[in-house]
């Protein structure tokens, strides 16, 4: 869209200095050294300056439309970047922090708590599982912490 922008001006500003260049007439229109057929009056030469200014015109809107979709487009990437970057970093540390927690809470366990426990009595049932079962939470030592 910046290229078409950039196009159509330079499209307008050549066609605006060949008319001023060429044109010796008060009515008569030259472009490069060709008279434009049926532009005899001085309100046609008018006229098609206008046209000329409106595309010269749309032209720069388009261009400076485009760039700034671009420029807006490249903000939001990096945004965006730095985002999942941060995102990312925070994961890390957090990951690094509960590792060290677990190693901690692994190497204060003591080895009694780390030997699988038998129910009070010998036919107690957990919900759910089989005579004498256990549930995994119980048996570790990250949920037998009293913090």
């Amino acid at each position: 869209m910046v290229f078409l922008g950039f196009l159509l001006v330079a499209a307008a500003i050549t066609v605006g200095a060949g008319v001023v260049m060429d044109n010796t007439g008060p009515a008569n229109l030259v472009v490069f050294g060709q008279t434009v057929p049926g532009l005899e009056s001085d309100w046609q030469v008018f006229l098609s300056g206008a046209g000329v200014a409106l595309v010269f015109f749309v032209g720069m809107t388009l261009a400076f439309t485009g760039a700034a979709r671009r420029i807006r487009a490249r903000r939001d990437l990096r945004d965006l970047r730095e985002e999942r970057e941060e995102s990312l970093t925070t994961l890390e540390m957090e990951k690094r922090r509960l590792e060290r927690e677990l190693a901690r809470v692994r190497q204060n366990a003591s080895p009694r708590d780390a030997a699988p426990r038998e129910p009070a009595v010998q036919g107690a049932r957990t919900p759910g599982r089989g005579p004498g079962a256990r549930s995994r939470a119980a048996a570790s030592p990250f949920f037998d912490r009293t913090e």
